[in-house]
């Protein structure tokens, strides 16, 4: 029944809820509330940052997963608490459709231990204190799109990854245990030197909930620029902190495209995708010149004109550079039309 009929999924990100509808086509149609789904829909797929260590393929949702899901939330706050108020709306507004969990963290599974451990000591490790990876329904969009042996995919949106992918797997990722590490985002921090966090917590600058607030809410380039957590807007802003904000930006999403090179050993493409990345030609021109280097040459024209799905590497390139939609539904969507197939079977 799956196969005939359309998936609604609902994507509870940091800055949006979008709700969409995925036929067998895999042709997506944005609704504006649950209440409007067509009735042609046979299940609700929800895509949850966090699985944590237990959740690694998508799962159907009944009371004991969403018990098990709300001890995730303190893991990605920004993510997590919308998704399971998501989940609870839809099994109130749709209680007769089967509806499932799919996961970003599951994606980035195959990241080998070399680059999913911390240097920490065992004792704190065995509690599951290790790098998960995020936006992994995204990188696996690109990952299929653009199928190079050495891709590295640059999410850019109001949480922002950087994923190296090998041959269809995520081998090492910018983001770890929470989706706070890696790149600055929107309102995120982005990696800051623990010490630091230390200090301000024994100083008594901050507490632990105040902290916690900043390096989710107030820091990133909102922090940096003290105006806005918006690309567009700091990059129509002549304010010297917008600047500093889209410099300090730019400079450690190239920075984590050359680390992710080092996993890949070497680049054969790079993906640029989410709403900053598909969106913002100066992000994608100022990252691509940091990369010359690695082989990156964007083509100026091509770049200032494009629109996802194209390339926009210049023809003597020899690393692909793609700006690419993020069709995170449709990945959503067909893990739960392959769980709904598989427990028929059963």
């Amino acid at each position: 029944m799956a196969e005939l009929g359309s998936i609604l999924v609902v994507n509870a990100g940091s800055t949006s809820l979008k709700l969409s509808v995925v036929d067998a086509d895999e042709n997506a149609q944005t609704v504006a509330s649950l209440e409007e789904a067509p009735g042609d829909v046979v299940a609700v797929a929800h895509r949850v940052v966090h699985g944590g260590e237990r959740f690694l393929e998508p799962i159907l949702i009944d009371d004991a997963v969403e018990g098990d899901l709300a001890k995730l939330r303190e893991l990605a706050p920004l993510h997590n608490g919308p998704a399971l108020e998501a989940i609870e709306r839809a099994r109130r507004a749709l209680p007769r459709l089967p509806q499932a969990a799919v996961f970003d963290t599951a994606f980035h599974a195959t990241i080998p231990e070399w680059a999913r451990t911390y240097a920490l000591p065992a004792r704190l490790r065995v509690s599951g204190i290790r790098r998960y990876g995020f936006h992994g329904l995204s990188v696996a969009w690109a990952s299929e799109q653009v199928p190079v042996e050495r891709l590295v995919v640059c999410h850019l949106g109001g949480g922002c990854s950087v994923t190296a992918v090998a041959r269809g797997h995520s081998i090492d990722t910018t983001m770890g245990f929470t989706p706070l590490e890696g790149v600055p985002m929107a309102t995120r921090s982005g990696s800051v030197d623990p010490g630091a966090l230390l200090h301000l917590l024994r100083s008594g600058a901050e507490s632990v909930d105040s902290l916690d607030h900043v390096l989710e809410q107030e820091s990133g380039l909102l922090g940096l620029s003290g105006i806005s957590g918006g690309v567009e807007e700091l990059e129509r802003s002549s304010d010297p902190r917008a600047r500093l904000a889209l410099e300090v930006y730019c400079y450690r999403v190239a920075s984590a495209v050359a680390a992710m090179a080092v996993a890949l050993d070497g680049l054969d493409a790079l993906v640029f995708t989410a709403g900053v990345g598909e969106n913002s030609a100066g992000v994608r021109q100022a990252v691509g010149d940091l990369l010359g280097f690695l082989g990156v040459a964007i083509d100026r024209e091509r770049n200032r004109t494009a629109e996802p799905d194209i390339e926009i590497g210049r023809d003597s390139s020899p690393v692909r550079v793609v700006v690419l939609r993020a069709r995170e539904d449709v990945v959503g969507a067909r893990a739960v039309r392959g769980l709904l197939g598989a427990v028929a079977i059963a």
